[in-house]
């Protein structure tokens, strides 16, 4: 909460901006989709898209996008924070892999689920196969799939090692497949503390701290794989390579 201490009257107002965000993207969420459970996938990621370049003008978000920008296939990237769906959702159109726990989640977890975000328990494995089979189908319902393969967020020093059980439909080498990278910096504070989104800390206060940061400066960083293995745990090892790649190249 040192944000809330420092600068109050920037944290109010953005935090009333940002509720009344919310409010205008149910109310776009009930134009576009209604009360239907069979929203097209498209339909909900080209509003997720809207939704999160209108929630980052709060955050006075700069971001910078460079190489062959994906618009379907399924696209791996490392994972820092939350803000993360927000930064490639408003680059182009996709639907996320999470996490089960995040449907959960304040605020953000009403966004992954209208969204069409596609949740996953990897404490179950019987239902890994499920996921596995929903990525797929959006995948060939010509969608952009978004899997953070790390399982987990961290504070960006290193990339971690990726799991490799989400990953059997790019093994079939029937769709794009894209490696991204994402990073962040602010002037005001530790990239590392308070825009990562990876220690004990709640969501809200997390959110709250970084409303009082003056901007933050995003770059995602695409490259699309003409050659991926058919092997899972080898496309994992692949995929983790062509990120930390990026990362070293990354002047960022």
């Amino acid at each position: 909460m040192k944000g809330l201490l420092r600068h109050p009257l920037r944290v109010l107002v953005r935090l009333l901006w940002f509720t009344g965000e919310l409010a205008i993207a149910a109310v776009n969420f009930a134009r576009v989709c209604g009360l239907s459970k069979n929203c097209p996938s498209r339909e909900r990621a080209l509003w997720l898209q809207h939704c999160s370049r209108r929630i980052l003008r709060i955050f006075k978000t700069q971001i910078t996008a460079s190489g062959t920008i994906p618009a379907k296939g399924l696209l791996v990237s490392n994972h820092l924070s939350y803000v993360d769906i927000l930064i490639i959702s408003s680059i182009t159109p996709a639907i996320f892999v999470a996490k089960r726990e995040v449907s959960g989640w304040p605020v953000f977890g009403p966004l992954a689920r209208m969204g069409g975000t596609l949740f996953v328990d990897r404490g179950r494995r019987t239902l890994v196969g499920k996921t596995t089979d929903e990525i797929q189908s959006a995948l060939d319902q010509g969608a952009l799939v978004v899997l953070f393969p790390e399982g987990t967020s961290s504070n960006g020093q290193t990339v971690l090692p990726f799991k490799s059980s989400l990953l059997e439909p790019a093994t079939r080498q029937t769709h794009a497949l894209f490696a991204g990278l994402v990073q962040y910096q602010i002037d005001d504070g530790d990239v590392g503390e308070e825009v990562c989104y990876w220690q004990d800390i709640t969501l809200i206060s997390h959110v709250i701290n970084l409303l009082s940061k003056k901007t933050i400066r995003a770059s995602v960083r695409f490259t699309q794989l003409r050659e991926g293995s058919t092997d899972r745990k080898e496309l994992a090892r692949q995929l983790h390579s062509e990120i930390l790649r990026l990362k070293e190249a990354s002047a960022f």
